[in-house]
Order: structure tokens, then sequence, then C-alpha cells
């Protein structure tokens, strides 16, 4: 988590990173076409970029990560812009998910976020809980890829992205039914002078049991 706290300050810093967050705002409002009646949740949210591009779209949006300095730098987003509808938590739902009521969301969403999580099957059994039936959860994250991405991140022990088959039939077994799958985007990262292309895909979900 020190890798992320370290970041915080610099993170808003890359456009790339702002742009990402457009293309999958748009995407997940294009396919959801969510209403101010409507209640979200962000899973590792960062300093909130994602959640940003969705704050006119949703009645309130909790947005979560298991990091102080990126919570800090949220949390003065919000006062600097005075945004209300956003409820910033420094909670790892892994070890507490007491803090969050059960059914109470209409959409969770998670960008760059899941390949983090070795307990995919303990996440995706909370994620089902605090989801309301009908409603949505969009994943967000890299195609299975040959563990070159994290080459300059120190002591990652995540997953080298996911297969979109299998992860589909991960999710099946949490309840949940893949209504939207695509590839809405690519990462380009530069090794020895060499540009490298990862894809990132958008799952869409529905909770239906």
């Amino acid at each position: 988590m020190k890798h992320f706290d370290q970041q915080a300050k610099e993170w808003d810093n890359d456009p790339k990173k702002t742009e990402r967050a457009i293309i999958i705002a748009n995407e997940m409002i294009d396919f959801i076409q969510p209403n101010k009646t409507m209640n979200a949740f962000e899973f590792g949210c960062g300093t909130g970029l994602l959640s940003y591009q969705l704050k006119d779209s949703f009645k309130t949006i909790t947005l979560a990560d298991t990091s102080e300095g990126m919570i800090k730098v949220l949390q003065e987003k919000i006062t600097d812009e005075n945004i209300n509808n956003f409820k910033p938590r420094l909670v790892d739902l892994l070890e507490d998910d007491s803090v969050i009521n059960r059914s109470e969301f209409d959409v969770i969403y998670t960008l760059m976020t899941l390949h983090h999580i070795l307990e995919i099957d303990k996440i995706l059994e909370i994620f089902n809980a605090m989801l309301k039936t009908g409603g949505y959860l969009c994943i967000a994250d890299l195609v299975q890829e040959d563990g070159s991405f994290h080459t300059n991140v120190p002591g990652f022990d995540g997953h080298n992205g996911f297969d979109r088959a299998a992860l589909s039939a991960v999710l099946s077994n949490h309840g949940f039914k893949v209504d939207y799958n695509e590839i809405p985007l690519e990462i380009e990262k530069e090794f020895d002078k060499k540009v490298r292309k990862y894809p990132v895909f958008l799952m869409i979900c529905k909770k239906i049991n």
C-alpha cells in the first residue's frame, strides 16, 4: 500500500489516467443509464478519477480505498470543489465489510483494482451482498498479460490481468450475469524504448441472485 501512498499526490498529473476514467465512465453511462435515485460504490477509488466523471449520474457515491494517501487527496478535492454527494471511506473490505450495509447499492464499479486482489471469490461474495438484486457490477481491468505490466512495481503479487472467459465463469458462480464484455481502451507502457500495449476490458454484470 506504500506504493500508492507515495504516488497519491502526483496521481492526477498523468492525463492518461483521466482519459481512461472518461472512457470507462462513458461506457458505463451508455449501458446502465444511471439516474439521481441510484447509489453507487467505487472499490479501489484512488483519488476518485472515475467517480469524478460519474458524480452527476448518481444520488450518492461511496468511494473506498485502503490507501490513506489516496483518500487524503480525494478529501481535499471534495472540499476544494464542494462535491456533496461523495462519501470517502478508508477501508479494506476484505478485512472489514461490516461498515457497508447489505443491499445498499445499485451499482458497484472498479477500475484497475481487481488485479491487486488475491481473494477474488471473497470480494465477489462481498460485492453480491452489497448490491441490490438487479444492480450492476462493473469491472474494468487488464486482459491477461505476461506479467510485464507491473515490471516497475516493487513487490507486486497480484494477478497478471484476467482471462475474460474464466472471470465470467467465476462471476456466474457468485450470482452475476455478464451483460456487457468489451475492450474499450489500451494502456501503453514503454520498456527498453519499445511501446507495449495492454488491453483493458469492461465487464458489466447484473446481480441475478
